[in-house]
């Protein structure tokens, strides 16, 4: 059953901010393409709530300077495809990979001319070693994503940025042969496996230390509001004044972590997320989802927060929305998610005892059901979330209590990747046609944004030339769901 609890919803409806102030200003020209109509109060492909502002601009990739430009026109292709080539070398110069490397190159030589070279359709192998059903989605799900911008003429640069890249990692995918179930060597190889275990293995270190203060938390809102900061900022959080006991400090010191916490915030729902999860405290049936960014740190810093919301009462089960495929490096798969609890499980109690004992803990939540690991091609893909499809949309709307969206390329297609108003209310954005409660944790790194306060976004520009795009700065942002009394109004 669905808690709306008044208290969470109260808290919600008396925040909600409604005058718009400023505004990034796009500085590329715009091809004409399809726009949602701003009097449209549904999405004419889906029939989901849209955002109640009318939709703006996406970003392309055609303005030399812009983090987009540089992604699609160099970074993408001479950094990380040229690293993921370095990193499976020996796979690559291997007999069975030849016809990969082939197409790898052929997807590396349209990046080179990005500017000039039209995207295509995906291809399909036959041999696809999925169910027929499954394959026979995914590839109508893109051929309906791609077809506006190849009926358009598009090219790599043209296009939306947020879809190019995404179907740049897709065609990786389609060069690999992923999928190939004729091909024993390349089907389910993962291109990115050695970057995201390098990861794993470097985490341990910062989360030895994180992990001995997580189980102290005391079961409060001050313990959700620690939990999230965790989640949101990792291994940039300020330990050094943390409790020696810990258990038995008063929360005032708690409160003094969260404010050491947050001087780069520019928008800090953190009161309106702790209300909630007080609400789900009380019913002692919470049911929350994360929808998961990176492996490595970042995800045991996630796999922290399910720990305590679990332990403290918040939630009787926690699922990880999870990616379907390999993508963007170090997108977490549950195969990630998985190895992850098990090298931690394995470390050893003396030297790594907290996280030791983490690894065992987060293996029985799994055992017992209490964590939960599901995998939607969806996230990886380009739509906007408005679009997301049924079941997905259905289950989380039905199910799910809370969600939490982690990460930059999540929270960019929050807003479908466009330029929003900076100081548009994320309820009026993202909460009014969310499937559920919703709770962005985000550090910036792309050139998009709302609901951000404007003092403080005229603060980190005067801080940090680079304020959108270099991960200084985050925003912890809540929104109602557009199944709660009130969000569409």
């Amino acid at each position: 059953m669905k808690i709306s609890g008044s208290i969470g919803l109260c808290a919600f409806l008396l925040t909600l901010e409604t005058t718009i102030a400023f505004a990034p200003a796009p500085s590329q020209s715009i091809t004409a393409r399809t726009v949602m109509s701003s009097t449209k109060t549904t999405c004419p492909k889906t029939g989901n709530p849209l955002p109640n502002l009318p939709i703006p601009d996406p970003l392309l990739s055609l303005t030399p300077g812009t983090w987009a430009y540089d992604t699609m026109s160099r970074r993408l292709n001479k950094e990380i495809l040229q690293r993921t080539y370095e990193e499976n070398e020996e796979q690559f110069n291997s007999p069975p990979f030849a016809k990969a490397l082939e197409r790898f190159n052929k997807l590396r030589s349209e990046l080179d001319d990005a500017a000039n070279t039209k995207l295509r359709h995906l291809e399909f192998e036959s041999t696809d070693g999925r169910p027929a059903d499954v394959v026979a989605r995914e590839e109508a799900e893109w051929k309906s994503i791609m077809q506006p911008y190849i009926d358009n003429g598009d090219t790599w640069l043209s296009a939306p940025w947020l879809y190019t890249e995404f179907y740049a990692y897709r065609r990786l995918i389609e060069a690999i042969g992923y999928y190939d179930k004729s091909n024993a060597d390349t089907y389910m190889y993962d291109p990115f496996v050695f970057a995201k275990r390098a990861g794993l293995h470097s985490s341990v270190n910062s989360a030895e230390n994180m992990l001995e203060k997580v189980v102290s938390l005391p079961n409060t809102k001050e313990g959700v509001a620690l939990a999230a900061a965790f989640a949101l900022w990792g291994n940039k959080m300020d330990l050094s004044i943390w409790p020696a006991d810990a258990e038995n400090s008063s929360l005032d010191v708690f409160a003094k972590i969260l404010h050491a916490a947050d001087d780069n915030l520019l928008h800090d729902d953190t009161d309106l997320l702790t209300a909630r999860c007080e609400v789900l405290r009380e019913t002692g049936d919470g049911k929350i989802d994360i929808i998961v960014d990176n492996a490595g740190f970042e995800l045991v810093t996630d796999l922290a927060l399910a720990d305590h919301l679990v332990a403290s009462g918040v939630a009787r089960v926690v699922t990880f929305q999870l990616k379907g495929h390999p993508t963007f490096v170090s997108d977490a798969l549950e195969k990630d998610l998985l190895e992850t609890v098990q090298h931690y499980a394995s470390l050893s109690p003396e030297k790594y005892p907290n996280a030791h004992a983490a690894g065992l803990r987060w293996q029985k939540y799994l055992e017992e059901g209490k964590w939960v690991c599901h995998e939607d091609n969806f996230w990886c893909q380009p739509s906007p979330f408005w679009e997301m499809p049924n079941p997905l949309r259905a289950d989380m709307k039905d199910r799910c209590d809370l969600a939490f969206v982690k990460g930059d390329a999540n929270y960019r297609r929050l807003l479908g990747d466009r330029y929003w108003d900076y100081s548009a209310p994320f309820q009026d954005v993202v909460g009014c046609y969310f499937p559920c409660p919703v709770c962005s944790l985000r550090t910036l790194k792309a050139e998009v944004g709302c609901g951000m306060d404007e003092k403080q976004v005229e603060r980190a520009r005067g801080l940090d030339d680079g304020w959108m795009v270099n991960g200084r700065f985050g925003v912890v942002q809540v929104g109602t769901g557009a199944g709660e009394i009130g969000a569409e109004e």
